[in-house]
């Protein structure tokens, strides 16, 4: 068992003040040029013309070999990126799940065709994913996967759905999780991970809007799909494996609590206003968690720069920024007369409106990643409490 002594935060590499300001000025330029409004919702704003433009300077795909369309950069490197779009509110939701965690799963697990035909669109910011995990009726248990895939003379048949998918609507893959084989005693034996074109393979998606009226999540049909054999990631029924360190990508880095990170400008901002001291001293109390998670976050991204598994201190993070989460809306709440209004669309500079759409958001906050109650079992068992 692996103990969590080793959670310090590595020195950021050489070079990365200047990283910094060059991203800054970039995201500047591309606020003045595209018009965007910061969203704490790192994957609300969907924008191919941002995702180029971010691709185009080599922000996309940072860590991956240059032969595939990378920078060959380390991961805190990466990690700065990611920071500072989330610090920017960038509208990042097209590159976005293919850049943190669709990609590097074909890096590590496909083929070379598939490393060769994607991963590069990928990296110019021209190919956006979707995770197919999530199905009706199964809650939080990613092992209860009804979706089948089944083996025919052409390639593989997929019957079922799956739920949440964000921007399946837009994006062009999926990386859908399902059952080949007898689930085995663990249940998790007998899964397969499979890359499905969304445009043009038949997966019928149907909307599910948010509480803002947006549509952000979907549901995916698979009625008898049809994709060839080559679509097949990595090796027949080690899907769960594969999961798990999707999963690692998905539940370390800085969104997993940057989520209300404007609603917390907002608040320091209205408390100074005030004078209010008892705010301060919340927000004091907010600032010294946000700094604590930082530092987590940037050793889980040490880990994956020296190639460890960061599994269970990314459900650490997870867990943990979900919290900090919440207590923020909490603390902006008491500083409001009333109840905040309902923020127009493309409005989140103030307490108000900043309140108001994480207030709407906030289910999501502790279920995307995985649920408290999973994050909490992988990290027991990690400390053989279960």
């Amino acid at each position: 068992m692996t103990t969590f002594a080793n959670l310090t935060p590595p020195k950021l590499p050489e070079g990365s003040a200047r990283l910094r300001e060059d991203l800054r000025a970039f995201l500047a330029e591309s606020r003045r040029a595209l018009g965007w409004t910061p969203n704490s919702n790192f994957i609300g704003v969907f924008s191919a013309e941002f995702s180029r433009a971010l691709g185009a300077r080599g922000y996309i795909g940072l860590t991956w070999p240059k032969d595939y369309g990378g920078q060959a950069r380390s991961a805190l490197e990466r990690y700065i990126v990611t920071e500072e779009l989330l610090a920017a509110g960038a509208p990042c939701a097209a590159h976005w799940v293919a850049d943190r965690q669709s990609g590097p799963l074909l890096l590590r697990f496909g083929t070379d065709a598939q490393r060769r035909d994607i991963l590069p669109r990928i990296a110019r910011g021209e190919c956006y994913f979707s995770i197919g995990m999530s199905e009706p009726d199964a809650g939080s248990d990613l092992a209860a996967v009804r979706t089948r895939a089944i083996r025919t003379v052409q390639g593989w048949r997929i019957d079922g759905a799956k739920v949440w998918t964000s921007n399946a609507h837009v994006n062009h893959y999926a990386i859908v999780l399902c059952r080949t084989g007898p689930a085995g005693e663990s249940r998790h034996e007998g899964l397969s991970q499979f890359l499905v074109d969304l445009k043009t393979d038949g997966v019928r998606v149907n909307p599910i809007l948010n509480l803002l009226g947006d549509h952000e999540f979907n549901e995916m049909v698979f009625d008898g799909i049809e994709i060839p054999a080559d679509r097949l990631i990595g090796n027949e029924g080690e899907g769960w494996n594969q999961v798990r360190s999707e999963l690692a990508f998905e539940r370390s880095g800085p969104e997993r609590f940057f989520g209300t990170f404007h609603l917390l400008l907002a608040t320091v901002e209205a408390a100074r206003e005030r004078g209010d001291g008892a705010a301060e001293r919340a927000i004091g109390r907010l600032v010294a968690h946000f700094l604590s998670l930082r530092s987590l976050s940037l050793a889980v991204a040490g880990m994956l720069q020296d190639g460890r598994d960061p599994g269970v201190a990314a459900a650490l993070v997870k867990d943990l920024g979900a919290r900090f989460e919440l207590d923020v809306l909490e603390v902006a709440r008491d500083l409001l007369p009333g109840p905040p209004s309902r923020p127009e669309p493309g409005a989140a500079e103030n307490l108000d409106d900043a309140l108001g759409r994480a207030i709407l958001q906030v289910p999501s906050y502790s279920l995307r990643g995985g649920t408290p109650e999973i994050m909490r079992s992988i990290i027991a068992r990690e400390l053989g409490l279960r």
